[in-house]
């Protein structure tokens, strides 16, 4: 049982959460790194006006017979260094932004992912929350170190060259603004394709990604019925659907590149027809000198350059985008209900009664399970469900923990509803015993305590020495901080110090799963006495199939 670690009682703050207001908060908290990336950004836009400016002076300046100034040439070189560096701090400064925004979003989604309700987390493959928390955190990563800012930059750039222009040639900007409509309706198809492709994309790697764990789960079942080749042909079908989108997307990125290095080379081959026209009217549009020529040509290329570059841009930003739609589908997720202050509503407790439940009907999607089911363990009780597999035992206990509610009536721990109790208190107030032993990593000592600070190593020990564990333990070579592996206890063993960690909080009830379902004789002998030492004046509710070896009172499912 997992609930030695406490969730967060506020949960109203995770259900507004969202990829924007993770990204803004992030923002807010790194505001000098934020400022920093501005600052570069702003500045490296204005020094690669500069350069081809002073480019073209010192021609004007040489085509006339005068003596190009030292300084004029220290200028565009100090410039060019200048935008460089600003270049590379832009560039330095948003991979460290990228991380920050990468360890926010993972530690939200592992916020989300404790906060969602059972219902929740069954419907979700492993393969699919895994690739929720690699790899579309990483595209939304890219958005910030190789998407948005870069867009942004280049579309600044564009505007201020295009400003430039304007100045010194009217007629070069005037051929630039009747293109940019064009170019903004291609991008914009282009941006449209890619991001069906890339949505598809991320479906079909996860459905990839949750195939292969499936397989490897049942990979003896799979064997011994011959099915290889089966479960082979179900992941080249994921395989095919995510090679058929990266397709899509690789053609519209390949198809965007060589229309815009095409344009510019028209537009370069028109500016340089008309400015040699002769035509008096053409050339007060398009006339210029040397050095204008030079430093035009180079605002050419540097219009087109990131332009060209936003074909790039835009695919990473559609990754990204096909991203966030996905991670903000899992914060969308239900999730755990606020906890309130539960004492207040202790009204329901009856005398004695420790467990209740009254009419509860439960449904595992349309399927009802449980139909009107009523019955009471009074406190200090020792109860035995029973009946045939499927009828509803193990929801019974999962109901008691809280993990689903009722569809119709209650489920009632010392009066109150069990979902309503905090997780911080259920440890303390029910220790589950499942049929087989799930590790954490850490000491034999974490495995009891899963790390619970309430819990001291006093508690231990005594958990310990109750299950008949102490002796094991204690010649182990680091006795209780030795490190736990599979090898170090037996099956039986195992499944005692499952006990004391049930009994370590020393809760008033004790839920047992089937737990000596795969013990040999011997072992289950075993357990069974340190069963008896830990229920000893404690409420105990156990799931068995063999009524003949219960004690106390048998309920029937």
């Amino acid at each position: 049982m997992h609930s030695g670690t406490c969730s967060k009682l506020n949960s109203g703050t995770h259900s507004s959460k969202n990829v924007g207001s993770v990204m803004w908060r992030t923002i807010k908290k790194q505001k000098w790194l934020s400022a920093g990336i501005v600052c570069a950004v702003a500045g490296a836009i204005l020094t690669a006006l500069l350069p081809p400016l002073i480019l073209g002076t010192i021609i004007d300046t040489m085509t006339t017979g005068n003596v190009v100034s030292f300084y004029l040439i220290l200028a565009y070189f100090g410039f060019t260094l200048l935008m460089g560096a600003l270049e590379s701090s832009r560039e330095g400064l948003l991979i460290v932004f990228g991380q920050k925004i990468t360890h926010a979003l993972r530690s939200s989604l592992m916020d989300k992912y404790t906060d969602l309700t059972a219902d929740a987390l069954t419907h979700q493959e492993p393969g699919s929350v895994v690739s929720r928390f690699v790899g579309d955190v990483d595209t939304v990563e890219n958005l910030f170190t190789s998407g948005i800012i870069s867009m942004f930059s280049d579309a600044c750039k564009i505007v201020s060259i295009l400003a430039v222009i304007w100045f010194r040639n009217k007629g070069l900007a005037i051929v630039l603004l009747v293109l940019l409509p064009f170019l903004f309706w291609f991008t914009r198809i282009v941006q449209k394709n890619m991001l069906t492709a890339q949505i598809e994309n991320r479906r079909a790697v996860s459905r990839a990604l949750g195939h292969v764990p499936q397989t490897l789960h049942n990979i003896r079942t799979i064997r011994s019925l011959g099915k290889e080749n089966y479960m082979a042909e179900r992941y080249d079908t994921c395989i095919g659907e995510s090679y058929r989108a990266m397709e899509q997307t690789n053609f519209y990125d390949a198809v965007y590149s060589p229309v815009i290095l095409i344009l510019n080379a028209v537009v370069v081959a028109v500016v340089m027809l008309f400015s040699a026209s002769g035509n008096a009217n053409v050339l007060s549009l398009f006339g210029m000198s040397a050095g204008t020529a030079v430093a035009v040509m180079n605002y050419i290329s540097q219009i087109f350059s990131p332009v060209e570059s936003l074909g790039m841009e835009i695919q990473t930003i559609q990754s990204a985008v096909a991203g966030v739609h996905r991670i903000n589908e899992f914060f969308s997720l239900e999730q755990l209900p606020e906890k309130t202050d539960y004492r207040k509503e202790s009204t329901q407790k009856k005398d004695n009664v420790f467990v209740e439940f009254q009419n509860v009907t439960f449904a595992y999607e349309e399927q009802n399970v449980l139909n009107g089911l009523s019955f009471q363990v009074k406190e200090g009780e020792q109860v035995t469900l029973s009946g045939r597999t499927g009828a509803g035992k193990s929801t019974i206990f999962k109901l008691l923990l809280g993990l689903y509610e009722p569809k119709e009536g209650s489920v009632l721990i010392q009066g109150v509803p069990a979902q309503d109790i905090p997780d911080a208190e259920k440890r303390h107030l029910f220790g589950y015993v499942e049929q087989a032993f799930h590790m954490v990593p850490g000491t034999v000592k974490e495995q009891i305590t899963l790390y619970d600070p309430s819990i001291t190593m006093e508690d231990v020990r005594a958990a310990a020495q109750m299950t008949g564990l102490s002796d094991t333990i204690m010649s182990l070579e680091n006795g209780y901080d030795t490190p736990c592996s599979d090898e170090i206890f037996s099956q039986g063993q195992w499944q005692l110090l499952s006990i004391a960690r049930a009994a370590a909080a020393k809760p008033k009830l004790l839920l047992l799963d089937e737990i000596t379902a795969n013990l040999d004789a011997q072992t289950e002998k075993e357990v069974l006495q340190a069963l008896m030492r830990v229920s000893e004046n404690r409420t105990v509710i156990s799931i068995s199939h063999r009524v003949n070896a219960t004690t106390g009172r048998v309920i029937q499912i």
